[in-house]
């Protein structure tokens, strides 16, 4: 990814689902009961606590105009399976696929191309999201680059960790892919563990403004390989982990252990980050049998062949 795809880094848009698609294919991810975020400044002249509000309305309306699984985005979200596999790319007999990797590695190529294509388009919003994070256009243009990019799966993950279930994950245009093929395209593992981030962070009913503050500790890492100025990072984070704080305390009262819950999900969703750059050898190994949208390939260092460069 390049300094240019950060600094103008376009948004699509993006079609809404009818309101008139049957009910058992839709998918609801917000409770009523669950408080609104913030929609105005409270009545308190500390201007230590004003200014935490300013930034969990800017996040807030940054993660809602710019992020795909915002609450307003995915509310009715009619559910599709993945596209199947092509019959080309299914062995013809036993013989043809010799064990069974050779006979997985069709679906594993298809699957990942399919997961490729329908994370693609986040990255865009991403980048716009990052941008409107407070203080983010301050920092080194180089760091900007390395937490975005660095960070982007675990990002992304933050926001789409809302649409998993038990035993499938759904893309923000509401195509979904199973548990098992998860377990395909990466290992049992790594599937596992993805599904317990997401199955014990939804139980905690986080609005948009708390996803976005969220996320926007998760985008910025003082820690990241390679970050020239973590002390930059770290004052550019600080006031998201108060924000997050406040809006907690305003919007979960009852519950006195979610900001300690939430806080330890950090260091998790670091963890899953850290296994999917090693699942992403495996596209680095076989860059050439896949053909995988250019920026999504940008981001995460795969070379690229050359009909690829002309989608």
């Amino acid at each position: 990814m390049s300094r240019d795809s950060v600094r103008y880094g376009r948004v699509p848009k993006r079609s809404r689902p009818s309101e008139s698609e049957k009910d058992d294919a839709r998918v609801s991810t917000s409770d009523p009961s669950e408080p609104p975020p913030p929609a105005t400044m409270p009545e308190t002249s500390d201007p230590k606590i004003l200014a935490l509000y300013e930034v969990i309305l800017t996040v807030g309306q940054a993660y809602q105009d710019h992020c795909e699984y915002a609450e307003e985005s995915t509310r009715g979200l009619l559910r599709k399976p993945i596209s199947s596999l092509p019959p080309s790319a299914v062995p013809s007999s036993p013989e043809v696929a010799s064990s069974t990797a050779d006979s997985l590695e069709p679906q594993k190529i298809w699957l990942w191309q399919q997961w490729a294509t329908h994370i693609n388009p986040s990255i865009t919003r991403l980048v716009e999201f990052a941008k409107k994070v407070p203080g983010f256009l301050e920092l080194k243009q180089d760091d900007q680059l390395i937490l975005i990019k660095h960070g982007f799966f675990e990002l992304w993950f933050a926001g789409a960790a809302r649409l998993v279930s038990d035993s499938s994950f759904t893309f923000a245009d509401g195509t979904y892919v199973t548990r098992q093929q998860m377990e395909v395209m990466f290992d049992n593992d790594f599937a596992t563990s993805m599904f317990h981030f997401a199955n014990s962070y939804n139980t905690m009913s986080l609005n948009d403004a708390e996803v976005g503050l969220f996320s926007a500790i998760i985008l910025l890492a003082p820690h990241r390989t390679n970050v020239m100025d973590p002390k930059a990072v770290e004052h550019t984070v600080d006031p998201m982990v108060e924000a997050l704080k406040l809006q907690l305390a305003r919007s979960h009262p009852g519950d006195a252990q979610i900001v300690a819950s939430l806080l330890m999900k950090v260091p998790e969703l670091r963890a899953l980050g850290a296994k999917h750059v090693l699942h992403l050898e495996w596209f680095r190994s076989n860059w050439e049998k896949l053909r995988l949208p250019p920026l999504f390939a940008e981001i995460f260092d795969i070379p690229k062949c050359e009909a690829d460069l002309q989608q």
